[in-house]
């Protein structure tokens, strides 16, 4: 997903023109034109003009090859959003970056979580938990295994901050169980649901405390965030973007977005379509979302496993399940509030036991600030087992 300083070490961590030392990338200009003349632009480019067709009506939205096409303009410009906000958030700077990372990851996922809540009214009203629990699973167990796996095969063990990586761990394990396992024993609304009253102090303590990590982070214990060598004067040597290059990725950046919201409109009906072919649950629902979403920070934080920058990764993984407990499960709980619509968060009992299992497996391998290869393949485990169940519940 997007909200951390681990975000904002890695501009575009999966493609080549960005430079990089010490773990910093920062666009100069002519990287920054080399980047704009490709991908970046002529996704979200192609993207509009495939939802100007589709809304037009002048060929069929939701013929198969539109569909398929929709779908990987999809993912491409998810990718180019998380760019250009990142481009935005190293010329602002911190703490305003990573707040901005924050929000533009969080509209993305909460458009594609809202096209499915409208869309379907038997199951809309359990995506948005779905969406944010898959998150978690995928960011707590499938990034932080599949990176402490690589970086242990290569390194045999690696190194990261105790104190960085265990409060944001602490924070996570907060607003999990106050969003997440909390609703299904409360009185005052029956099933998985928090009353009026419940939904409002969730929302604004969930917006506290992330907003109190952000301080921390970014300003109070910055350092607690950084792998060694990190901070250093070697890495001002790098230009930060320009004025030109800012405004430009300002206004790329509203578009894609947009893209994304509507092209999120346009395949809501065919995911639960696939979905169901497939013989899957709706609740599989929120496995797609969630992938979709967290796919350039999952590779990003691969690639710094990869390159001995534990700390990155864990800012990376870490950081992105906190946005999504943090801002998605308000923006989802405002909405469900102004439109008068239910909104379950509870957990199913199942669902539970594993998000358990994975703040206890996480709390020891993030006590002891080194890794090796057992504690990704433990994580790797439970990632299975989530898998397993959503698939086969």
């Amino acid at each position: 997903m997007p909200a951390t300083y681990g975000a904002m070490s890695r501009i575009a961590d999966c493609w080549p023109p960005c430079e990089k030392r010490l773990g910093l990338r920062i666009l100069n200009s002519t990287s920054y034109a080399k980047v704009t003349r490709n991908w970046s632009w002529s996704l979200p480019t192609a993207a509009a003009l495939l939802l100007l067709v589709a809304f037009s009506h002048v060929v069929d939205g939701n013929a198969p090859w539109m569909l398929g096409i929709a779908a990987v303009l999809l993912v491409g410009t998810v990718f180019a959003a998380v760019h250009h906000a990142e481009v935005i958030a190293h010329r602002v700077g911190q703490p305003f970056g990573s707040i901005l990372l924050a929000i533009a990851v969080t509209v993305i996922e909460v458009a594609l979580i809202v096209s499915i809540m409208l869309s379907s009214a038997e199951y809309g009203s359990g995506v948005a938990r779905d969406t944010v629990f898959a998150s978690m699973m995928i960011a707590l167990n499938g990034v932080v295994g599949l990176c402490l796996l690589a970086g242990g095969l290569r390194y045999h063990e690696q190194d990261f901050q105790v104190r960085g990586a265990s409060g944001a761990f602490g924070v996570i394990g907060t607003l999990a169980t106050l969003a997440l396992i909390l609703p299904n024993y409360t009185l005052a609304a029956p099933g998985p649901l928090y009353a009026p009253a419940q939904l409002v102090f969730v929302t604004t303590v969930s917006l506290a405390l992330y907003g109190l990590f952000l301080f921390v982070q970014s300003i109070r214990h910055r350092d607690h965030f950084l792998d060694s060598g990190e901070g250093s004067e070697a890495d001002q040597e790098y230009t930060l973007p320009g004025n030109y290059a800012t405004i430009l990725s300002a206004f790329l950046l509203v578009v894609t977005l947009g893209c994304v919201v509507l092209l999120a409109e346009l395949l809501s009906s065919a995911v639960k379509v696939g979905v169901a072919v497939a013989g899957l649950p709706p609740a599989f629902i929120g496995v797609v979302i969630a992938t979709l979403v967290l796919l350039p920070e999952g590779l990003s934080a691969f690639r710094a496993a990869r390159a001995n920058k534990l700390q990155t990764s864990l800012n990376l993984a870490l950081g992105s399940a906190l946005a999504s407990i943090g801002l998605t499960i308000p923006s989802v709980s405002a909405l469900s509030l102004l439109l008068g619509t239910p909104v379950a968060l509870g957990l199913e009992a199942e669902h539970i036991v594993l998000l358990v299992l994975t703040l206890f497996a996480g709390t020891l391998t993030l006590a002891t600030g080194r890794t090796t290869v057992l504690q990704g393949g433990v994580h790797l485990v439970i990632f299975g087992a989530f898998l397993t169940i959503e698939a086969v519940p």
